[in-house]
C-alpha cells in the first residue's frame, strides 16, 4: 500500500476517533450512566467527609458544595486534599462572570480543578446555602442531594428543600440526620430541640413531595469510643471510668466509614425510597458495661467504676 494511502487512512481514523470522543463527551450514553450524580451540602464536616469519600469510592460523580474560605482553611486542608485525590468535584455556588463560563463548563465535564489557578483568573461573587438562585443551579446538575450540615444549620435545610422543589429534578434527598430516629425518641434539652428540628425537616420534605431517605445510624463509633465517652479525655481510661446510668441499656455504635457505605448504597436502591434506613448490625449493638469489659480485657486490668444515677445525670444536664 502506498505511503500516501496509509497516511490518508490514518488521518481518517484519527478524525473518526476524535469525533467519537467528542460526541461521547458532549452526548454521553445514557445506559453507561448508571450511578447518580450526588451533591453534598456540609460535606467537609465530621460525618460528611466519610459520606463523600464513600460516594467517590463507589464511582458516583461526586460534588461538594464549598465556600471559598473552606478551600483555604488550614484546618480543612487534609480533607480537601483527600477529596481531590478521590476525584471529588468542588462546587463553588457563586454567580460566575461570563468570562469564566468556560471554566465552569470545564469543571462540570472534566471533574476537579486547580482552585487557586482558577481564582487567579476569575473573580467570584460570594454565594452559598443562603443564595437560593445559585443553590438551584447547583442542584439542577445532579440527581441526588445529601445534607450533612451541623446542628447550627439544621433549620436552614428549609432552604435546601425550597431549592430542590424549584429545581424539580432530584430523585432522592437525604436530610442531615445520621443519629437516632427522631420520630421515635424521647429526650431532654438541648437534644430535644435538635430532634424536634430534624422532625420538622422530615415533615417539610414530605409536604413538598420530595423523594427522600432518612438515615438512622445511631452513635458514631469513631467519635464516642476512642475515649470511652469520658468528658475531656483524649484517650481511654486506665484507672477509673465514669458510667452514665447503670450501664446496661444497649446502644448501637457504627463505624463512620460503614455509615458512609450504607448511605451511598441507598442512593440508587429503590427499596429505600421514601423510607427510613436503619443501620443496626447485631454485632454493633452493645451496652456500655460490655464496652468497658472489652477494654478491661484488652489492657488486662479492672477499672474503678463510678456510676452516675439517672436522677443526678438529669440535674447535671439541666444545671
Amino acid at each position: 500500500m502506498p505511503s500516501s494511502t496509509r497516511l490518508i487512512l490514518l488521518s481518517l481514523a484519527t478524525l473518526s476517533l476524535a469525533f467519537f470522543l467528542r460526541r461521547r463527551l458532549l452526548f454521553p450514553d445514557p445506559m453507561a450512566q448508571t450511578k447518580s450524580k450526588i451533591l453534598f451540602i456540609g460535606g467537609t464536616g465530621y460525618i460528611g467527609k466519610f459520606l463523600v469519600e464513600a460516594s467517590a469510592k463507589a464511582g458516583h460523580p461526586t460534588f461538594v458544595l464549598v465556600r471559598e474560605p473552606t478551600l483555604s482553611n488550614p484546618a480543612k486542608s487534609k480533607v480537601i486534599d483527600s477529596f481531590k485525590a478521590s476525584g471529588v468535584n468542588f462546587v463553588l455556588v457563586r454567580t460566575i462572570p461570563s468570562c469564566c463560563m468556560l471554566f465552569s463548563f470545564t469543571l462540570f465535564f472534566f471533574g476537579s480543578f486547580d482552585y487557586l489557578g482558577l481564582v487567579s483568573l476569575c473573580k467570584f461573587l460570594q454565594g452559598d446555602l443562603y443564595d437560593h438562585e445559585s443553590l438551584v443551579k447547583a442542584i439542577k446538575q445532579v440527581d441526588a442531594v445529601i445534607s450533612t450540615v451541623g446542628h447550627a444549620q439544621l433549620a436552614d435545610q428549609g432552604k435546601i428543600i425550597a431549592a430542590i422543589k424549584e429545581a424539580g429534578n432530584v430523585k432522592r434527598f437525604f436530610p442531615s440526620e445520621f443519629g437516632n430516629d427522631v420520630d421515635r425518641v424521647h429526650a431532654v434539652e438541648p437534644a430535644k430541640t435538635a430532634f424536634a428540628t430534624k422532625a420538622k425537616v422530615r415533615r417539610d420534605v414530605e409536604a413538598a413531595g420530595i423523594p427522600y431517605t432518612y438515615v438512622s445510624s445511631n452513635f458514631f463509633a469513631g467519635y464516642f469510643l476512642p475515649n470511652l465517652n469520658q468528658a475531656g479525655a483524649t484517650a481511654p481510661p486506665r484507672d477509673k471510668v465514669v458510667i452514665l446510668g447503670d450501664g446496661n441499656p444497649k446502644a448501637i455504635f457504627n463505624k463512620e466509614e460503614d455509615i458512609g457505605t450504607y448511605t451511598i448504597k441507598a442512593v440508587d436502591d429503590p427499596r429505600t425510597l421514601n423510607k427510613i434506613l436503619y443501620i443496626r448490625p447485631p454485632a454493633n449493638t452493645i451496652s456500655f458495661n460490655e464496652v468497658v469489659a472489652l477494654w478491661e480485657k484488652k489492657i488486662g486490668k479492672t477499672l474503678e467504676k463510678v456510676y452516675v444515677p439517672e436522677e443526678q445525670l438529669l440535674k447535671n444536664i439541666q444545671g
